[in-house]
């Protein structure tokens, strides 16, 4: 009788979509485990390297390596979403043009977009880019926690160490908001808390970093229509969706994703105050400053901005009128403008 293949062997990976799991996180784990373990030898120096704070600094160290290495992408992402922005007067008139017909205002509508240089979901590609390094980590973190299991440069004995580590002795941060809560066997309130803090302060820190462009860099006329429907649902869905998934997700892992959320909530506001889109909030209060600046200064502005110094224009030229001649009577004119002859009589 044949015996099949002996199940404990198997890999653990089912299928193609395994497949493309594995090959896509096995790269993450090295980039992930290889700036986590430098900066853990960098306060290593001064930390103790088996302690909670060494790894929990570490984690906000690998935080400030990834979304620098994004800056790219948010810059990217920041042009779209104004060229969108600013785009949403022509689409609803294209709206009001083709409403009839779909196919030809999708043609025309992907081809203001080539036109205007953007693209609808390039404002979510920072987001889906993290994903996966959040999961990366997510893993990185369990695993070690759980089995002291091995990625990429992180050794069995790094793994053990990161798993176990503890901030100030009492919080582990493989420890989560979902195993310490009062319906477990051994409740642990104090990561309770901590947890419960760190998913608000990751929820709360979504929603404003979404807020934050609607409020002060879209122009009036583009909070109207789909796309500003689309953002404003996104404003809502994201933080709920997170914050809900937070509940489960390790301290480490929240930690990660609220520096992460703050880093962006900053990187914004440079962006926004700095280089505004047109007709927006954030614009008219760059006129006001720029204004104020230059009136320190004592330069002339024109809105907002310094004016350069114009020549005094030259006073005008009026063409030299001709004199007109003098009016004659009849007798003048008949006489052929004769000279003078003298009233007393002949010479």
């Amino acid at each position: 009788m044949p015996v099949g293949p002996d199940p404990s062997k198997e890999p653990d990976r089912v299928g193609i979509i395994g497949d493309i799991g594995h090959f896509i996180m096995v790269p993450l784990y090295y980039i992930i485990s290889g700036a986590l373990i430098a900066w853990h030898k960098l306060f290593g120096l001064f930390l103790d390297p088996d302690g909670g704070l060494a790894w929990a600094l570490s984690i906000v160290g690998l935080t400030l390596v990834i979304r620098a290495a994004l800056i790219p992408l948010f810059v990217k992402q920041i042009k779209s979403s104004r060229n969108m922005q600013l785009i949403q007067p022509k689409v609803r008139e294209l709206q009001k043009k083709y409403g009839h017909d779909r196919q030809k205002l999708a043609e025309e509508t992907m081809k203001l977009y080539r036109e205007a240089g953007t693209n609808p979901f390039a404002s979510c590609l920072p987001i889906l880019l993290q994903m996966p390094i959040f999961f990366a980590l997510f893993r990185l973190l369990d695993q070690a926690a759980r089995h002291n299991t091995a990625h990429g440069f992180l050794t069995e004995d790094l793994a053990k160490s990161f798993g176990d580590s503890r901030v100030f002795g009492e919080i582990p941060l493989s420890e989560s908001f979902w195993g310490n809560g009062w319906w477990t066997s051994s409740p642990d309130y104090l990561v309770l808390f901590v947890a419960l803090c760190l998913v608000l302060a990751m929820t709360a820190t979504t929603f404003f970093t979404q807020r934050q462009l609607m409020a002060k860099n879209m122009p009036a006329d583009a909070l109207t229509g789909p796309y500003a429907q689309q953002q404003k649902m996104l404003l809502y869905i994201l933080p709920v969706a997170f914050g809900l998934g937070g509940v489960a997700f390790p301290i480490g892992v929240l930690l990660y994703w609220t520096i992460s959320n703050l880093w962006t909530m900053g990187q914004q506001f440079y962006v926004i105050r700095n280089n505004p889109a047109p007709g927006t909030p954030a614009f008219k209060a760059k006129e006001e400053r720029d204004r104020a600046k230059a009136e320190k200064k004592g330069v002339p502005t024109v809105t907002g901005y310094e004016a350069p110094e114009q020549p005094e224009p030259e006073p005008e030229r009026r063409p030299a009128q001709r004199q007109q001649p003098k009016r004659q009577t009849r007798a003048q004119r008949k006489g052929g403008n004769r000279p003078n002859q003298n009233k007393g009589g002949t010479q």
